[in-house]
């Protein structure tokens, strides 16, 4: 059935647009067919490792039998990254996507990529305020320069834990994820070189693939938005330094989210429209729709190969002051010389982690009294494997909630965590590690999908296709009867996927619950994403 417009969006569109634009528009929302896009993990794939090209034909025609490949070509303003597919698979049965190798991903979605290499060339302490379910989250933690810190926020509950398990699946240990509202961060008077501010919106970029944003289009909406937007810029605009860089984006195209609220920053909050450079007319980015020379980069189903987004950047007035990490660094250090800089495990933690753990140390393959002290030279690499040794320091601090739940912080941020977790509701951060039941840590999922993992410490087992989506629907899977009787790394295509416990006559699959493909649907063909 063909899509039918609000006739007030209908109208106030063309005024804004003209006739040629919007019939361009209109036509790409309900006659357009929305393009397949993914995003590599950088720090997942092989160097060489990417989406099969068009050129490539000789190898999807050498494809074997019960295999599914998949084609793509790279998207222009996210290149080393972004792929357009020739096709839109069945992703919930690809255990790639489940392991965090790629995430799929709206192509405009993809423009921050863009805008953080070209504006971002240090280490930086960066918000992504209003994050689920992680797209741009994951984007630009790609994207910012190693060293950087990215904080990633939902202030809705449910959603945040989505938010949550995409983080721990792209695997990055520089990340904090929060569920907070943007007068939460402003009482925690925390600082940021750059805030990323997707907010809510009227929707009507979403129209041609969701039906339902057009069913709650109104002009009431449009407003109630107009009016949210501002106060969520106005909540966080304290947390942005001066001189940083605040991105404002929608996914909607009338001019009140948009054009007029980017004015209205920069004339009441003080803020000066940075252009982007590089932007090539072939792209099809469409510009500003008011007459100002305020540079916004719009894009629009059936002009541009993606969904609708709009974005802009900005720059806070105000003498640019130091890097945001760097005076925190300073901080850390002077409240240390003062005696006061916090441990991450307390004695009381300690001692009881020694107590719990003293029979089954020697099991990781060290004597060590304590657990918790091994797991950075055995379960986990040390951030110099990872890092260029510079200011940010090295290693790990371990932090033990009441649950037993023990996490790696690492140290070159373990005083802004403190800070974080002491004025926010902090849901995740660093490394979960595992959970101490008294006889010795049960290894997390996060742990199985961190970029920081030692495979070397756990015996592996590769499972093929079958077992693998086996694996993630939580059912039991065979292991090889050599296998030892301990916590198994189990691992598809060399990618880890997770954990299973071999007590001998049979494994337990320690998937989460929550995260487990419900589908029951049998895929008949292999999913190949990536070419090795």
């Amino acid at each position: 059935m063909a899509k039918i417009l609000p006739e007030d969006f209908r109208k106030y569109t063309l005024g804004l647009m003209g006739e040629e634009l919007y019939q361009q528009l209109e036509q790409g929302i309900t006659e357009g067919e929305a393009p397949t896009s993914i995003r590599l993990n950088p720090f997942k794939c092989k160097e060489g490792e990417d989406v099969k090209t068009p050129k490539e034909e000789k190898d999807v025609n050498s494809q074997k039998e019960g295999e599914q490949k998949v084609m793509g070509e790279p998207i222009p303003w996210c290149p080393s990254t972004g792929r357009y597919l020739s096709t839109r698979p069945n992703f919930t049965f690809d255990p790639w996507l489940h392991a965090g190798k790629y995430y799929v991903q709206e192509a405009s979605s993809m423009f921050v990529d863009l805008v953080i290499r070209q504006l971002v060339h240090e280490p930086v302490m960066m918000l992504d305020l209003c994050a689920a379910p992680g797209g741009k989250s994951t984007a630009v933690r790609a994207a910012l320069p190693e060293g950087s810190l990215l904080f990633s926020n939902e202030p809705m509950r449910t959603r945040s834990q989505i938010l949550a398990e995409n983080i721990q699946k792209f695997g990055h240990p520089d990340m904090i994820v929060t569920n907070n509202y943007p007068r939460d961060y402003k009482k925690s008077k925390l600082q940021f070189d750059v805030i990323l501010t997707d907010v809510p919106c009227s929707g009507e970029g979403m129209f041609r693939k969701d039906d339902g944003a057009i069913a709650e289009w109104s002009l009431q909406n449009v407003d109630n938005c107009w009016h949210l937007q501002r106060e969520i810029v106005s909540d966080i605009w304290s947390c942005l330094k001066p001189g940083g860089i605040l991105i404002y984006s929608t996914c909607t195209f009338n001019a009140h989210e948009d054009e007029e609220n980017i004015a209205w920053i920069c004339e009441e909050l003080g803020a000066e429209p940075v252009a982007l450079t590089g932007i090539d007319d072939s792209w099809n980015i469409t510009g500003n729709l008011i007459g100002s020379s305020i540079p916004v980069y719009r894009f629009l189903p059936g002009k541009t190969r993606g969904e609708g987004i709009f974005l802009a950047v900005l720059r806070k007035e105000g003498e640019e002051e130091e890097n945001v990490l760097l005076s925190y660094a300073a901080k850390a250090e002077k409240d240390k010389k003062k005696g006061k800089a916090k441990k991450g495990m307390n004695t009381d933690q300690k001692g009881k982690a020694e107590k719990g753990n003293k029979n089954n140390a020697g099991k990781a393959g060290k004597s060590n009294k304590n657990v918790l002290t091994m797991i950075p030279g055995n379960w986990i690499r040390s951030t110099s494997d990872a890092l260029e040794e510079g200011e940010y320091g090295m290693g790990y601090d371990y932090q033990k909630t009441e649950d037993g739940d023990v996490y790696a912080i690492p140290q070159r941020w373990q005083y802004i965590y403190e800070l974080a977790k002491n004025s926010l509701k902090v849901i995740h951060a660093g490394i979960k590690l595992g959970t101490d039941k008294g006889k010795g840590l049960i290894p997390d999922q996060c742990l199985a999908l961190s970029t920081m993992l030692n495979p070397d410490a756990f015996p592996q087992e590769e499972l093929s296709y079958e077992d693998a989506i086996r694996y993630l629907r939580k059912e039991a899977v065979t292991l090889h009867v050599d296998s030892p009787k301990k916590y198994v790394l189990v691992t598809y295509q060399g990618v880890p996927l997770g954990w299973e416990k071999n007590i001998g006559n049979r494994a337990n699959n320690l998937y989460p619950q929550e995260w487990k493909i419900k589908s029951t649907h049998v895929p008949e063909k292999q999913i190949i994403i990536n070419s090795l």
